[in-house]
């Protein structure tokens, strides 16, 4: 099944919220606090913050549109990584930040995430970005597979904090060929 894929606009800032929270807790450890995910969310995945990332030249937020309803959506950061564990360790330079890449569960398993990934590396390299890294939990094997089969390798490790917890994070990396 191929899905549409587009760029979002400020009109999907509430759907992207839903999505969010619905997708977010699906990556985190199975020990999180209900109420830290739940926080997180709250904080950086509201609508006024996808309005914010929609509205940052350097932020490019791309969602899986079937008929009105936002199945997946991924975040690119077009910019150099701020945290110094990270910078360290990247090497295909300039590199664009994949914060995030999240497909609805209902979705799992129909290549929607392959496709979303393809649109992903695609709008990078658009971009001029000759790497695309990635932060994803230690505990996620899930995801760390599909990043695998998608190209990229782990060059680090990285912190994040997710309320009280601070969780580990390894950095991926794949280099995007023109």
């Amino acid at each position: 099944m191929t899905h549409v894929i587009r760029t979002a606009t400020t009109d999907d800032a509430g759907r992207l919220a839903k999505l969010a929270a619905v997708t977010f807790p699906l990556a985190c450890p199975p020990g999180s606090a209900p109420e830290d995910i739940a926080a997180h969310v709250a904080s950086t995945l509201g609508p006024d913050n996808f309005r914010a990332y929609l509205a940052d030249p350097a932020v490019t937020v791309l969602v899986i549109d079937e008929a009105g309803e936002l199945r997946g959506y991924s975040l690119l950061v077009a910019r150099p990584a701020q945290d110094p564990e990270v910078a360290a360790v990247l090497s295909e330079l300039p590199c664009t930040e994949l914060s995030k890449c999240y497909v609805h569960p209902d979705h799992h398993g129909l290549g929607a995430a392959a496709e979303l990934m393809h649109a992903s590396i695609a709008a990078a390299a658009a971009a001029g970005a000759r790497g695309l890294w990635l932060g994803v939990n230690s505990q996620n094997a899930r995801a760390i597979r599909f990043y695998s089969k998608s190209g990229f390798h782990r060059v680090g490790t990285k912190s994040f904090k997710l309320g009280s917890t601070v969780e580990h994070d390894f950095v991926m990396e794949r280099a995007i060929r023109p």
